[in-house]
């Protein structure tokens, strides 16, 4: 028996009472079939509805040849009138996404003449696949295009052409179709077959935004978000900002101004920095001129500084210049051989005796050790 599907006949109904026709047990609860529903089943990329029947939870809902089955919790009397709640919450936001969807895809598949070819409402965001390039300057104006249209309200057509209607009439659809087809339009935006649930007019999506664009095989994947979520997004963007604005002294909207600023003079004292970096690494090693092997112990440092210190100093000292960077008992090391012999076992060794990790080949290594200082010079005295 096909279910009488209330969710088309008011999209905004919150309860009904229905009849219970069935109920099995299953893996994931209790599958039941009502008489008539208002909660929607998955499909067409969007989720299902959840919400309760008498009471017990609905948490899936799908449909198989024109019935309705809800997973339910526990299970219900069959043959019962039962009274059904949705998930108010869950189901607005879904037609919030996807009505802004189909106000965003129209404009984009009209002006810049692609398909819409994959659509996805996850728990974050909304995921719409298009099958031709666009730029984010041509995705920004569909997107301007299609504030407008929200913002003119007007109402939401859903109609049923009759085949000869449909045959004259421009509409999008990713398969072709047969027997009774739901048309959803959204005047100056966009005309859709389409079986999903709808706002009423189109200022209740309140407003679009797209998060990004990026290549995806032959066309692009774009993010966005509508109504609710867009709103919670863009407050917490601006939270953000203020947040960025507040510690370097500046308004929200100047801020990447003042990271950009403050970034270049990072940059600045990084390369001043690496400048007296090498300075007093030069410095050290020409302490070090023809000593031989060497253990040098600095404060901490990058890996990278270790290593360019080590190797400053093996090519002064004329033998293996053992850096290690750190306090207490860890230190990060570098080891360097000036004439390229293979360090290999002695880094075994090492690794073995001081708690190290670490490796390398010919005649350099890196890692870091646990250890004191006293265990490091013990252990270079018993082994060089």
């Amino acid at each position: 028996m096909e279910t009488e599907k209330l969710y088309y006949d008011d999209p905004f109904l919150r309860t009904f009472t229905a009849k219970v026709l069935t109920c099995v047990p299953s893996t994931t609860g209790y599958l039941v079939t009502l008489d008539r529903t208002a909660f929607y089943p998955e499909g067409g990329g969007q989720p299902a509805d959840h919400g309760t029947l008498d009471g017990a939870a609905v948490t899936d809902v799908h449909e198989k040849d024109g019935t309705i089955v809800h997973t339910v919790e526990r299970p219900v009397e069959i043959g019962a009138t039962v009274t059904a709640a949705i998930d108010w919450t869950r189901r607005f936001d879904h037609m919030q996404q996807h009505s802004g969807e189909h106000i965003l895809s129209g404009i984009l598949c009209r002006d810049y003449h692609c398909d819409n070819v994959g659509f996805h409402m996850g728990a974050d965001t909304v995921t719409i696949d298009y099958d031709a390039p666009l730029t984010w300057a041509q995705v920004l104006a569909a997107e301007e295009e299609a504030n407008r249209v929200i913002w003119a309200d007007r109402p939401v057509e859903i109609t049923y052409p009759s085949p000869a209607d449909l045959d004259a009439l421009d509409y999008r659809s990713k398969k072709a179709l047969t027997g009774k087809v739901r048309i959803v339009t959204f005047p100056s935006a966009d005309c859709c077959a389409c079986c999903g649930t709808h706002v009423l007019r189109a200022g209740q999506v309140g407003i679009v935004k797209v998060l990004s664009c990026q290549k995806f095989r032959s066309g692009v994947r774009m993010e966005i978000l509508c109504g609710q979520r867009a709103y919670r997004y863009l407050a917490a963007a601006y939270e953000q900002a203020h947040a960025i604005g507040q510690r370097l002294s500046v308004k929200p909207l100047d801020a990447a101004a003042a990271v950009g600023r403050l970034t270049e003079e990072l940059a600045a004292a990084k390369q001043r920095a690496a400048q007296l970096e090498e300075q007093v690494f030069s410095n050290i090693a020409a302490e070090m001129a023809g000593r031989g092997d060497v253990v040098l112990f600095q404060p901490p440092l990058r890996s990278d500084s270790a290593r360019k210190l080590a190797d400053a100093v093996a090519r002064a000292c004329g033998g293996l210049a053992a850096v290690f960077a750190g306090d207490g008992a860890a230190w990060t090391y570098a080891l360097v051989r000036a004439d390229g012999v293979d360090i290999a076992p002695l880094v075994r060794s090492l690794n073995s005796a001081l708690h190290g990790r670490g490796g390398g080949r010919g005649g350099f290594a890196q890692g870091s050790v646990q250890a004191s200082k006293a265990d490091i010079r013990a252990f270079f005295h018993d082994s060089i």
